[in-house]
């Protein structure tokens, strides 16, 4: 699907967002400010969390909701030691919260067995991206 603006992202987020329950995992993948943040802000509302920021320089954020949501940015961890992932202890949380990992990718696998993938990417035009869900009916 195309989303045409960051507005649109955030709505994808609350309609996906609509649709999880906890012990769900979703993996992100997308270039540097393709949306991976505002379609995780857009999750956090539907769940009625607020003030979702990247968590890049803190790898990992803990949001209390309705379903508390973690918010992995694992992008800082590439090319470093499975440990430092697995330190996060996201394990624990899984089965008890929805999980966004971003830059999970080779990291995601060693947590759970199966995974909504989104992957989101540039169209060329400036505010649109091509979003691709899958596991999850929309």
């Amino acid at each position: 699907m195309i989303i045409d603006s960051p507005e649109s992202m955030v709505a994808l987020g609350a309609k996906i967002g609509s649709k999880l329950s906890a012990g769900d995992v979703l993996l992100l993948r997308g270039e540097l400010g393709a949306g991976k943040t505002a379609l995780t802000r857009g999750i956090g509302a539907a769940l009625g969390i607020d003030g979702i920021t990247s968590p890049t320089f803190v790898i990992s954020k803990i949001y209390p909701g309705t379903i508390p949501l973690v918010h992995v940015d694992a992008y800082r961890l590439i090319g470093q030691e499975f440990a430092a992932f697995d330190d996060l202890d996201l394990e624990t949380r899984i089965p008890l919260s929805i999980t966004v990992i971003e830059w999970g990718s080779g990291f995601i696998e060693r947590l759970v067995d199966s995974f909504i993938e989104i992957d989101i990417d540039f169209t060329g035009s400036p505010n649109q991206r091509s979003v691709e869900i899958k596991g999850l009916e929309l």
